[in-house]
Parts: C-alpha cells; sequence; structure tokens
C-alpha cells in the first residue's frame, strides 16, 4: 500500500461525502481497489463511512425525509442478500464493468434534463438496488444520487436522506459482509489509521457545505458520477 495515496483517497472522500453526502464510497472505492484485495477495500470503505454517518447524524437529522427513509430501508432488505451472492460469485472486473456501464448511462439521461416523480414504489426499488451495491462493492450511493437528481431534490434533503440511510445499510452491509466473506487485520488496521483523516475530511466539508449552492451542487453531481463511471469502465479491462 502506498500510504500517500491512500491519505490523498480518504481525506478526498472524507470532504466530498460530508459536504455532499454521497461521496465518500463513490470516490473512494475505486481507488482503494487499486490498492487493496476487493474484500479489503469494501469492508474499509463500509467501515469508514459508517463513522462519517454517525458523526454526522446529530448535524443532519432535521433534514431527514423519515418516509423515504423507511421505504428505503424496507427496500434494502431484499438487495442485501442479493449483493453478497454476486460478491461471492462473480468476478469482480465483470461487476465493475456492468456498474460502469449503469451509471454512465443514467448520468447522461439526467444530463439530458430527464426527470421522474418520487413514488412510494420507486423508494423502495432505489432502496433494494442500493442495498444489492452495498454488500457487492460497497457503493449504496448511485441508486440514491441518481434518484434524487432525478426527482430534483433540494441538497440539504438530499444529504440528510442519504446519511441517514447510510447509517443503516453501511453497517447491516458490515455484518453481512464479515459473516459471509470474513475480514482481516489489514482492514482494521487501514481503518484506523485512516480515522484521524476522517476527522478532518468531516471539518472542511462541513464548511464547504454552506458555500455549495444547488446549481453547483447539481454540476458537481454529474462530474463526480461521470468520474466514477469512466474509471470502472476503464478498471474492468485491465485483467
Amino acid at each position: 500500500m502506498d500510504p500517500f495515496i491512500f491519505v490523498v483517497i480518504i481525506l478526498v472522500a472524507s470532504i466530498l461525502q460530508t459536504s455532499t453526502g454521497f461521496g465518500f464510497s463513490i470516490l473512494a472505492t475505486p481507488f482503494l481497489l487499486l490498492i487493496f484485495k476487493p474484500i479489503e477495500a469494501i469492508q474499509i470503505n463500509l467501515i469508514l463511512s459508517l463513522v462519517i454517518s454517525c458523526s454526522l447524524l446529530t448535524k443532519i437529522r432535521n433534514d431527514i425525509d423519515f418516509g423515504i427513509l423507511k421505504r428505503f430501508v424496507i427496500g434494502s432488505a431484499s438487495g442485501l442478500p442479493i449483493g453478497i451472492i454476486i460478491f461471492l460469485l462473480i468476478d469482480i472486473n465483470k461487476l465493475k464493468l456492468g456498474i460502469s456501464l449503469i451509471i454512465l448511462v443514467l448520468t447522461i439521461i439526467l444530463m439530458l434534463q430527464f426527470r421522474i416523480n418520487q413514488t412510494n414504489g420507486r423508494d423502495f426499488l432505489v432502496g433494494g438496488l442500493s442495498g444489492s451495491l452495498t454488500t457487492s462493492i460497497g457503493m449504496p450511493g448511485p441508486p440514491l444520487l441518481l434518484y434524487f437528481s432525478g426527482t430534483d431534490t433540494q441538497k440539504e434533503k438530499l444529504r440528510g436522506t442519504t446519511l441517514a440511510f447510510y447509517l443503516f445499510i453501511y453497517f447491516v452491509s458490515l455484518l453481512i459482509q464479515i459473516i459471509f466473506a470474513g475480514t482481516d487485520k489489514t482492514i482494521w488496521i487501514s481503518s484506523g489509521f485512516a480515522l484521524p483523516l476522517v476527522l478532518v475530511g468531516l471539518y472542511l466539508g462541513q464548511l464547504l457545505f454552506k458555500y455549495i449552492n444547488q446549481s453547483l451542487f447539481r454540476i458537481f453531481t454529474y462530474i463526480i458520477l461521470l468520474f466514477t463511471g469512466i474509471y470502472l469502465f476503464i478498471e474492468s479491462w485491465k485483467w
């Protein structure tokens, strides 16, 4: 592991997660897969994301839409076991290829100003997709981000509801990963090393959040999704 690369990944991803509510797993996981085994990268991401969600809960509780949150949680119950089966059975590069294509296609649709209405049924579906992506590659963010962007949700509500959902989904996913895939010392030592960086990122991210307006927030969203989709696509063809 290159310590400098690790520091940069964790710090930047922590700032992004705190300021937007969705950035850590989307940004960190593809890069962590470069320097760790898949199981290590995913579990480090889950542990640190859980810490971030716990740390921010008191600050964002007034922005949470509890109705949507409840439906996300219920919907994720079907996706969590599907995700761990995918993780255990499917080649990681094929998984990254499929996810990259989904992210890129849906992002282009959003950039073309396609909009959808938020419904209870779609809340359940998005929760299920998010659950399956969390246990398979540790990335619950894309379905939530694409859904909230498509429904033109305010940035405060997006950040609050997604962070609250992450608190549940990361905890359950980490337990499922440990039970079915195991864990090792590298995961916990690396996570401990990263904690001070996460705390710095939390502070800087909170400052940044105050200065991001709705228009800039949307542009930021598209850039992150395109970057992640392209990066995962390239990485999936390297082996």
